[in-house]
């Protein structure tokens, strides 16, 4: 039931993004003013997937791929796929200005034949964490019920690859919740290879680990994530560094961006450096690394992994120096695992579903007034987001802190008797 679930919110994300595949992706009033946006069609041809290259070649015209590898890989692999199924000739394309690849003869067909094979390779990623949240905890599958239908997950689920590191997610915590700490680890590394924020599990193994005075599990939870980490990482490395690099310096150098507390500071006065917002989110998140440690470590009963990873991929997304509108799938399979209420989940998410709809009206230039700022109206869709996440955040560390589970009990067999009848 779980999948059927899962399977339906997926196919109307599909209708969701109709609009923006019958526009061939080029209309900004549809893609930004029908919500509909997606990375995926326009890296195909900005990235040299168009033409089948490896992400990492050396001296390829084509930017590098400013994501860690293992979405680079997944991205150039469907490319592949797409060119099996369309049968398009691609060594005319090289002599071709990247530029004028888009508009090519038969490249929208192509393009949204390139969306849909990706749109397959993360509805997979996307049952499989079902799959496997629903086993985090063997008397509670329904918990997995808040992802598989989540307002959230309908929204963002296709804007970029970020499923992937999410199915690692859901991995982890299904390898702790089965004392495995080596694989706990592997998932973890594995994630991280594709997006950072996986690697932050790993606290949270740290803190259980030291209340159980368990040095073996950190050691090998620590050892797994290294050592898949690497693996990953390997081909890309040793095809180009400097290319393997970007993902790095991309975002060292990045300024204040959409969704951040950074560019609504910046907006009211009060700009920020990139190395200023470096250094300023890094000690913050430094501090609320600390602050969960000492909860955890001083909680009066042992917290649960999804429960600590909450809190520290929330604390570095609350100063985070960009927001993207589906930064918020980062969360949810922690939230929904950490303090599965609806009540609660729901108010989260409609604070992010406000910031959804208002990134798109501003990207469009629809909340933009005449000189050039973001009106109002923008600046307290961020506040709504940031607010949303503080309020979760703070049930969260409160169940920590009392012991507590943080989760509703099932009906007893005789009140779901009576309930049936």
């Amino acid at each position: 039931m779980l999948l059927a679930l899962t399977t339906l919110t997926l196919a109307l994300a599909v209708v969701w993004h109709q609009p923006c595949m019958g526009s061939d992706w080029g209309d900004t009033s549809v893609r930004y003013g029908r919500m509909c946006y997606s990375d995926i069609p326009y890296l195909y041809t900005g990235r040299g997937f168009a033409e089948h290259l490896w992400p990492y070649l050396p001296g390829s015209r084509y930017p590098a791929m400013e994501y860690p590898p293992v979405i680079a890989y997944a991205a150039w692999a469907a490319s592949l796929i797409t060119g099996m199924v369309t049968g398009a000739s691609v060594g005319s394309r090289s002599v071709v200005p990247v530029g004028d690849l888009w508009g090519r003869p038969g490249m929208a067909a192509e393009i949204n034949q390139y969306f849909v094979v990706t749109v397959l390779l993360i509805a997979a990623a996307t049952l499989a964490t079902t799959w496997l949240l629903a086993r985090v905890d063997r008397d509670r599958p329904w918990d997995a019920l808040a992802f598989a239908v989540s307002p959230a997950l309908l929204a963002t689920v296709y804007v970029n690859w970020d499923l992937l590191a999410l199915v690692c997610v859901a991995g982890a915590l299904w390898a702790w919740s089965r004392e495995r700490a080596l694989l706990t680890g592997v998932l973890i590394g594995l994630g991280t290879a594709t997006k950072l924020y996986p690697l932050f599990l790993l606290g949270g193994v740290v803190v259980i680990a030291l209340r159980r005075r368990d040095w073996r599990t950190i050691g090998l939870a620590g050892l797994g994530a290294g050592a898949a980490w690497l693996v990953a990482n390997l081909p890309a490395m040793v095809s180009s560094l400097d290319r393997w690099k970007v993902f790095w310096t991309f975002n060292s150098d990045r300024p204040a961006d959409l969704g951040s507390i950074w560019l609504l500071l910046s907006r009211a006065g009060h700009p920020a450096s990139a190395h200023t917002i470096n250094l300023v989110s890094w000690v913050f998140f430094g501090l609320v690394c600390v602050g969960v440690l000492v909860l955890g470590l001083r909680a009066r009963s042992t917290p649960r992994l999804a429960q600590l990873g909450f809190l520290v991929v929330a604390g570095f997304l609350l100063v985070n120096k960009v927001y993207s509108p589906q930064y918020v799938l980062w969360l949810l399979p922690l939230a929904v695992m950490a303090r599965p209420r609806w009540r609660d989940l729901l108010i989260w998410q409609a604070g992010e579903l406000a910031y959804f709809g208002a990134v798109w009206m501003y990207l469009g230039g629809w909340l933009v007034g005449a000189d050039g700022n973001s009106v109002p109206s923008y600046w307290l869709a961020i506040l709504l987001r940031l607010a949303g996440e503080i309020y979760l955040v703070a049930r969260v560390a409160l169940d920590v802190w009392h012991g507590e589970d943080g989760r509703e009990s099932a009906p007893a067999p005789a009140q779901a008797s009576v309930i049936a009848g």
